[in-house]
């Protein structure tokens, strides 16, 4: 555990009943009270989860646009001031670098939101593709916090702190400077659990008081602090991708059925060419979701079969605790991707038997 990157709030972890594994190189809460209670919580109420380990980097410079529109998939030009757009960043052969978040401020000045596990891979691969384009790129990853808050309650609990009407943060948007409690934010409200809420950027030297301020705020609302348990179980039911489960360097945004973020008429970015050339010859393997028929619980990573054909992997799979079912997503075959098709997940080296379903397993409550 020594040797794992620690955010501000490792030590107030203790303080809430964290238990600490080991997530993509940093020591970090797994649950607090326990992921179904954690769940619930942001379903019913709301949960605060610390993600201070995502990365952040500022782009700034005449070439700003530019740059990060050849950069990503998504079409950066459309963005207003303090808007906020989701979006990927392909190698040349289509495969994903990250996803992202890219936070606009103006047309010179931008903020990149990246994943944990991905900050100094992501940030060579900007540095890489930098050309000649008149841009800074500034990694400030270890000098930023990040809170995120969600959950139907979230705008209630939070607006106790600051005197500025959250209910004027559209969804996708952000305002600069904001006072909570005192302490100066980026607030945004986008979420990563199909619920409402807002994420907290701030000077990593805020993050221990304002962590217990937000929590003592919420706690005659029902305010828990949340664990990665209950992220994965809360993105997973909304079907919200995890880099390194729905994408990796070996699966396109096409392949992880994120078309939608992928604007293939837009002008040049890295990877369009082979992204235009897969549409067009037709995916050969998809992402789908699957419901299991018996009592066994798919796990990233499990085998899919149809007969004796190995057609496909279990990305990520669990018991719903919203649906109380046992679900998952896998990439499988385009063959046999049709709704209500019987595919079998191989579990302890039995086949068990599932049928793909609708990957929107969980409706997003979104305040849009």
């Amino acid at each position: 555990m020594e040797q794992l990157k620690k955010t501000a709030l490792f030590n107030s972890y203790e303080k809430y009943g964290g238990k600490i594994i080991d997530f993509a190189g940093w020591a970090l809460p797994v649950q607090f009270e326990g992921i179904i209670p954690e769940h619930e919580a942001v379903r019913r109420a709301a949960g605060l989860f610390d993600v201070s380990h995502m990365g952040e980097v500022e782009v700034k410079g005449e070439d700003a646009l530019r740059f990060i529109q050849k950069l990503v998939t998504n079409d950066v030009t459309l963005l207003k001031d303090n808007q906020v757009l989701y979006t990927l960043m392909c190698y040349q052969d289509g495969g994903v670098v990250d996803d992202l978040l890219v936070y606009r401020f103006d047309k010179n000045n931008f903020f990149l939101v990246i994943n944990a596990g991905n900050i100094e891979k992501d940030f060579e691969w900007m540095l890489s593709n930098k050309d000649n384009f008149d841009i800074s790129l500034i990694n400030i990853s270890q000098s930023i916090s990040q809170l995120a808050i969600q959950g139907p309650k979230a705008e209630s609990i939070l607006q106790k702190l600051t005197d500025m009407p959250l209910k004027d943060i559209k969804f996708f948007f952000c305002k600069r400077e904001v006072l909570i409690n005192g302490k100066k934010c980026l607030v945004s409200r986008t979420g990563y659990t199909g619920e409402d809420g807002f994420e907290l950027y701030t000077d990593t030297e805020n993050s221990v008081d304002l962590w217990d301020e937000i929590l003592a705020a919420g706690k005659e609302d029902g305010l828990k602090p949340v664990g990665l348990g209950a992220r994965d179980t809360l993105r997973f039911e909304v079907n919200l991708p995890l880099y390194g489960n729905e994408l990796s360097k070996y699966i396109t945004p096409l392949e992880a059925d994120l078309g939608i973020f992928v604007k293939l008429n837009k002008e040049d970015f890295i990877g369009k060419s082979a992204l235009i050339k897969q549409k067009q010859e037709g995916l050969s393997q998809k992402l789908v979701g699957f419901e299991m028929k018996s009592k066994s619980i798919p796990r990233h990573g499990y085998e899919v079969f149809i007969g004796e054909e190995k057609v496909g992997v279990v990305t990520t799979g669990y018991l719903s605790p919203s649906l109380k079912k046992n679900i998952g997503l896998a990439l499988i075959d385009t063959k046999y991707c049709e709704l209500g098709t019987t595919i079998f997940i191989k579990i302890r080296n039995k086949l068990n038997e599932a049928v793909v379903v609708d990957k929107k397993f969980y409706k997003k409550n979104y305040n849009k």
